[in-house]
């Protein structure tokens, strides 16, 4: 008889990790669907809910992608198909973990999960990061009266361990920063209580790396093994993450671990294969925006630029060519489907809807002219040099005004995501300006759009995030790349059949 998993999702984002369980469930002989999703970003609620009611369809319904081709509003799903909606509200819930009564209330969801499928269940979720992650560790040091000991956020991960010892699944997945591995509370390390408690856990569980050979005398893995590098498994991203794969020790007990559990890596895969063949935009401009007014503005940087004696040649040239170019981009969003991009064939497999006939959330910010000409500098250097400038390689004209520019810490403010590898790793700190994910192409000084920093996350092309732009750009930068995360999945259901 064919075991089927349900999957528990905690702190679940816009469903990076769901997503990739779910799609190797389907794909596999033992099934794999989520139960329960939880989240508490109101915005991220409404993608779960929406990718958790898409998914409760054998194909996803045509209402959907009617909307989506023609750019009109989504109908009322509650009405159009009411038992569908309420499999999908079931699903999703919106819930602060760690507060006063989740618990208790999760609880009983949890109990249920486990008596209807025998124990069969599999957890997944990453706590949020930001007590552990650098940046957040370099502000919280800038903070007179921080107390790491009394940050909750050190110990949310006891919420994902809290459930873990409820459900007492076959399997467990947690994500987090590569900042946990040297996080320090109480003056000690807080990753090997993490995994103490991961492995006391329920009735105990073997904490096998992904990406590194399982130690053969049993022994527990030393803990950089646990880090994953993205780009190594073909996600178009150098993010390195901490993935902790448990499997409960009675089903451990039976299994041959040789080699790597997700494999050998694979060839990168670079921004310029990612994003090539969609449609080509120009950015605004923050005031006064028309076609006219921004293709004078980037003619008008383009000759500073060309005529600024310290800038090297060939990024001249390049300038050059803007200035006199006849095919400046006119529009700011798309609304056709581009070209058929340079992708790997596997992975223009993962990202392609043949229903779909239009590109998803694929629009242009606005900036400033000087903004304008810092792109285009950046964009050009990149391409000439294979690597983006430092702040102190622009030349004078193009420096920012603000007072701490020499201090060090924004040698990287503009930087271009070059085309011939992978990107720098996707944050939410895309949803403040962009200046650290500028484009390849210096012609359109602008920088990357919610779709292509989608496409760096390997979220599929019919993947719609909801909420305001800036709201997308956020869960799409806090997301667990799903290519990758199908990968795991595809791995955890091998070891668990």
């Amino acid at each position: 008889m064919t075991r089927k998993f349900a999957i528990i999702d905690l702190f679940a984002g816009p469903g990076g990790l769901g997503e990739g369980f779910s799609r190797a469930g389907r794909a596999s002989d033992a099934g794999m669907k989520i139960h329960l999703s939880v989240e508490m970003d109101d915005h991220a609620i409404q993608t779960l809910r929406l990718r958790a009611f898409l998914r409760s369809f054998d194909e996803f319904p045509q209402e959907y992608y009617n909307a989506l081709n023609k750019g009109a509003p989504f109908p009322d799903w509650s009405e159009l198909y009411p038992s569908n909606w309420k499999l999908a509200e079931q699903e999703v819930r919106q819930r602060v973990l760690g507060g006063d009564g989740v618990f208790e209330e999760l609880a009983v969801e949890l109990d249920h999960a486990r008596e209807a499928h025998g124990g069969n269940t599999i957890l997944i979720g990453g706590p949020p990061c930001q007590a552990y992650s650098l940046a957040g560790r370099s502000r919280n040091k800038g903070k007179a009266d921080y107390v790491p000991e009394q940050d909750e956020r050190h110990y949310l991960y006891r919420e994902y361990v809290r459930i873990l010892d409820r459900l007492n699944p076959a399997a467990f997945v947690m994500e987090n920063v590569k900042g946990m591995l040297s996080s320090k509370v109480d003056g000690g390390g807080i990753f090997s209580r993490v995994l103490d408690d991961l492995e006391a856990s329920g009735d105990g569980y073997r904490l096998l790396p992904l990406a590194q050979p399982t130690p053969q005398d049993g022994s527990r893995a030393e803990a950089r093994s646990f880090l994953i590098r993205a780009e190594d498994h073909g996600v178009p991203q150098a993010r390195h993450r901490v993935i902790i794969l448990g499997i409960r020790k009675d089903i451990a007990a039976g299994l041959d671990l040789d080699g790597p559990i997700l494999g050998e890596p694979q060839p990168p895969v670079t921004v310029g294969e990612a994003i090539t063949g969609m449609w080509q935009l120009r950015s605004g401009l923050s005031r006064q925006d028309s076609v006219d007014s921004w293709h004078h503005a980037v003619r008008e940087q383009a000759l500073a630029i060309a005529n600024a004696s310290e800038i090297p040649d060939d990024v001249q040239a390049i300038a050059r060519a803007i200035a006199s170019a006849n095919d400046l981009p006119h529009h700011r969003s798309s609304g056709w489907k581009g070209e058929k991009s340079k992708m790997p064939d596997h992975l223009q497999a993962w990202f392609s809807d043949d229903r779909l006939r239009t590109t998803l959330q694929h629009e242009t910010r606005g900036h400033i002219p000087e903004d304008l000409g810092r792109y285009m500098y950046s964009a050009a250097y990149t391409h000439v040099f294979k690597k983006a400038p430092k702040l102190i390689e622009f030349p004078e004209f193009l420096q920012p005004k603000h007072k701490n520019r020499s201090s060090g810490d924004f040698a990287d403010r503009f930087r271009t995501q070059a085309a011939g590898k992978p990107s720098t790793t996707v944050t939410s700190h895309i949803s403040k300006d962009g200046h650290y994910f500028i484009h390849p192409d210096p012609k359109q000084c602008r920088a990357l759009t919610v779709r292509e920093a989608a496409r760096l996350q390997t979220f599929p092309d019919n993947y719609w995030f909801c909420g305001p732009r800036t709201k997308q750009y956020h869960q799409v930068g806090n997301a667990v790349p799903p290519y990758l995360a199908h990968q795991i999945a595809t791995a955890v259901m091998r070891l668990l059949s």
